[in-house]
């Protein structure tokens, strides 16, 4: 398939993708949405940082190109190259095998191994609700102020279902903000029962496009070469798909961090079910007394809250 061709059908399948589907980076599991397609780019936000970025098209050619050639090894993929890829198997002839992207002729277009549709998610407030919960409930049993201290599995546990919580509380805070804003005037302040929010503005700015830019330059004389310089993602694709070697281009540190890799889910459902039969057995007089006890904690909130 000619890359006009390739690029075209990238974006319809991007722009067919149900909404509140979400693809994940094929290495480092970041979640992403498309948020718009345009002639020369893909526009996609990240769920776990908010974060905007444009996927030129040709980037694509490029990543495309070097997949004609031979298939390309995910465990190579450079972060910047990440989005690319999982985007180029929604197409009609690339997939997945063995660890690797390559020309599929078989592959059916708009399906992924980095795809969640919005059927098989759970909605965000559930997903946080849950994870708070399965959270807590470990919180309950371990001593987190000393997490040295905590064996190795507990440690690990610990780390992933509060990287889970930090997630999601983080993109329904999102989703709570376009209806705040609609609600908050200028200079405004709203007063909730936990805590006060304002409108705040911020002013963002965005290069224009290349011609406009290089025009106002020479019209004041200014040397192009002074705002000319290295594109840090379009990098990133070409050393995914040439021999160009890391080295070469830039200065490499180490830099040693967790990643969470993986996350038991059925375990997840599991101790959510022993939470729910445990509040289950607190009917009774022992029920009363945990909600005359939640009562008063937040009767204490409110008197706090409202002297501060």
């Amino acid at each position: 398939m000619e890359p006009d061709d390739t690029w075209t059908t990238l974006r319809t399948h991007c722009e067919d993708l149900e909404p509140g589907s979400e693809l994940v980076t094929p290495v480092s599991d970041r979640p992403f949405e498309i948020e718009r397609t345009d002639d020369d780019r893909i526009v996609v936000r990240f769920g776990d940082s908010g974060e905007t970025r444009p996927l030129w098209r040709e980037q694509f050619v490029v990543f495309l190109e070097q997949l004609d050639e031979g298939a390309v090894s995910i465990g190579h993929l450079q972060p910047g190259v990440e989005p690319y890829a999982s985007i180029v198997t929604l197409g009609d002839e690339y997939g997945v095998s063995d660890d690797e992207i390559s020309y599929d002729p078989d592959a059916v277009g708009g399906e992924s191994p980095f795809l969640v549709s919005a059927a098989d998610a759970r909605e965000p407030p559930d997903r946080v609700h849950d994870d708070a919960m399965v959270l807590a409930a470990l919180l309950e049993r371990l001593d987190a102020d000393d997490p040295s201290a905590l064996d190795t599995d507990s440690l690990t546990d610990l780390y992933v279902l509060a990287s889970d919580v930090q997630h999601g509380a983080d993109r329904l805070r999102r989703s709570a903000r376009d209806p705040l804003l609609e609600r908050l005037g200028p200079e405004q302040e709203l007063h909730g029962r936990y805590g006060t929010v304002r409108r705040t503005t911020r002013e963002r700015q965005r290069p224009r496009d290349e011609e406009t830019v290089f025009d106002a330059l020479d019209e004041h004389g200014i040397p192009r070469e002074w705002v000319t310089g290295i594109d840090r993602d379009k990098l990133d694709v070409v050393l995914a798909v040439t021999a160009l070697e890391d080295e070469a281009v830039y200065d490499v540190d180490e830099d040693v961090y967790v990643q969470k890799t993986g996350v038991d889910e059925d375990e997840k459902y599991s101790r959510l079910q022993g939470i729910a039969d445990r509040i289950g057995d607190l009917e009774g007089a022992e029920g009363e007394e945990l909600r005359e006890e939640l009562d008063a904690i937040e009767d204490r909130l409110e008197e706090a809250l409202s002297t501060g």
